[in-house]
């Protein structure tokens, strides 16, 4: 029988997450994304049957079966033209575009919608609970469930929903706020990120990789800066619709010449994996012209507040107890000698090649594998001798038990998309 490594202990146990008695598990992904070969690659190598895939497109239109004692990994609808279209079609009509930024709410109201259904489904079990995949992907909702936990996170504008770009400034300029992040509040990957900073004498930047073309808003690899206010009023008036989350744009510390932060991974309620983010502009994102960093740099350049930043991680991952994997965004402040968290991620766990913290319980595994031996499956590659103990505490890692689950732990809904480091 299978059973919960030392290397995680309880938490694992806590967030009540098993493989079947047959080892067999079922991906809700999109047929042929790398997240689901990835996975499935994983499980081979972990001596598991090959996952079956039940592909996000059926889930949504009401094609699919999922038979009683289906395991399920809940994994990222996103990076599909056909799921993209049907879930926010609708709304752009027929000027649907894959690159269009707006759409947000539809998405997320759709997404949040098939996965209730799967849990409402008799005799199914999901790894991922639901309702936190929902409040993940509301970052207005993260952020108050963060900030009520004690989780540092950086100031963010109060007042309800922000009605367009003369709301904002006025809400601002009394807020004394002058350079912030406006994020979609339902958005990944960047899509529809505005950095604004207000300079002396009315000058005013935004940088975004949101394209302005003929009055629609599109996303694009190139970052790029407005300065004129009628672009950037234009910018916040389109985006306003499907809600937004404005917070302080927090000072980050560097690597290099250049801003960093971290992408950390928690399974089963320990930080397994971290890979570090640079950029010359705002966005550190891999995809926006950020580069990988030295984790090992930044672990010498944080010094004793390394064990911290990783348990703040680990305690933003305890806020969503019912989750088995998420990725949390760290940002270092201070010259790496403090940390706030940025957004926490259901799908963060996206990072190829990555191996885990060494010392720790996924040192020699990638993302996957080790979210495999926290249900209960040895990989093959780094399996440990019969009767051999679990490893210790990671070396740089703090030694105090893993956080409790914060009791006002949300049980409402909310929405997904997904998330890119």
């Amino acid at each position: 029988m299978l059973t919960t490594p030392r290397a995680f202990g309880p938490a694992a146990a806590r967030v009540g997450h098993r493989l079947p008695p047959d080892g067999r598990l079922t991906v809700l992904g999109n047929p042929g994304h790398r997240r689901v070969t990835l996975f499935a690659a994983a499980a081979r190598a972990a001596g598991l049957p090959e996952p079956a895939v039940l592909p996000w497109i059926d889930l949504l239109r009401g094609t699919h079966r999922v038979p009683p004692g289906t395991v399920l990994r809940i994994e990222s609808p996103g990076e599909d033209g056909a799921v993209d279209a049907l879930l926010r079609g609708p709304v752009l009509g027929a000027d649907y575009a894959a690159t269009r930024v707006e759409g947000g709410a539809a998405w997320y109201a759709g997404v949040t919608a098939a996965l209730r259904t799967l849990a409402a489904t008799p005799g199914v079990g999901l790894l991922g609970d639901p309702e936190e995949i929902a409040v993940m992907f509301d970052k207005r909702r993260t952020h108050a469930l963060l900030s009520a936990a004690g989780v540092p996170v950086p100031h963010a504008l109060e007042g309800g929903a922000v009605a367009g770009w003369e709301d904002l400034k006025a809400r601002l300029d009394a807020a004394g706020l002058r350079r912030v992040f406006v994020k979609p509040s339902h958005g990944s990957s960047a899509s529809g990120v505005v950095a604004l900073e207000f300079g002396p004498r009315g000058r005013l930047r935004a940088t975004t990789s949101v394209e302005l073309a003929d009055g629609r808003m599109h996303n694009s690899l190139r970052v790029r800066r407005y300065q004129e206010e009628r672009q950037v009023a234009e910018l916040v008036d389109r985006l306003a619709p499907d809600g937004l989350h404005v917070e302080q744009w927090v000072p980050k510390a560097s690597q290099s010449g250049r801003s960093a932060d971290l992408r950390v991974v928690v399974v089963a309620g320990r930080a397994t994996h971290a890979v570090v983010r640079t950029s010359d502009r705002p966005m550190t994102n891999l995809h926006l012209g950020g580069s990988r960093g030295s984790l090992e740099l930044a672990r010498e350049a944080a010094g004793p507040a390394w064990p911290d930043l990783l348990e703040t991680a680990e305690r933003a991952a305890a806020c969503f107890p019912g989750s088995l994997t998420v990725g949390v965004d760290v940002l270092p402040t201070a010259a790496w000698r403090r940390t706030v968290v940025g957004e926490v991620n259901a799908f963060g766990d996206l990072l190829p090649r990555l191996t885990g913290l060494p010392g720790g319980p996924a040192e020699g595994l990638d993302t996957y594998a080790a979210q495999l031996a926290a249900l209960g499956a040895a990989p093959l590659a780094a399996a440990a001798p019969p009767g051999s103990p679990g490893p210790a505490t990671h070396p740089t890692h703090s030694t105090r038990p893993t956080h409790p689950t914060h009791p006002n732990h949300p049980t409402h809904p909310n929405r997904p998309r997904t998330e890119q480091p």
